[in-house]
């Protein structure tokens, strides 16, 4: 994974962090041929109101202090599961019974994957 796709990681992780976001994995795809983009972020929120505003801290951080707008974004209705396109980074932002049935980390086995502790 290049610098630059790793700051935008390390800021996707710190808005992440600042709404209580846990089980935060990034995954480094940069190696896997076929990969859709070089790295995943991928974590989750106990509510839908709380992976709501995970969605909405990682877009404000993103837009504010590095002028970054994503490409697409998915799943923001229902807040169940949300996807975040930034090109070089993908964020996904699960609740956890979505998390567990889409396994994103063992469907991605490949890559190298960093777990981020829980901030209490």
């Amino acid at each position: 994974m290049n610098k630059d796709t790793q700051h935008l990681a390390h800021k996707i992780v710190d808005a992440i962090q600042d709404k209580k976001g846990r089980g935060i994995v990034v995954a480094d795809l940069s190696d896997i041929a076929g990969a859709i983009c070089p790295c995943f972020v991928i974590c989750q929120g106990n509510s839908p109101t709380q992976v709501d505003a995970i969605a909405r801290s990682v877009g404000d951080k993103l837009r504010i202090d590095e002028g970054l707008k994503p490409i697409a974004a998915e799943g923001l209705r229902a807040a169940r599961w949300i996807a975040i396109d930034y090109v070089d980074v993908m964020v996904h932002i699960f609740l956890p019974e979505e998390r567990r049935y889409y396994n994103l980390e063992n469907l991605w086995a490949d890559a190298v994957l960093t777990e981020i502790p829980d901030l209490d």
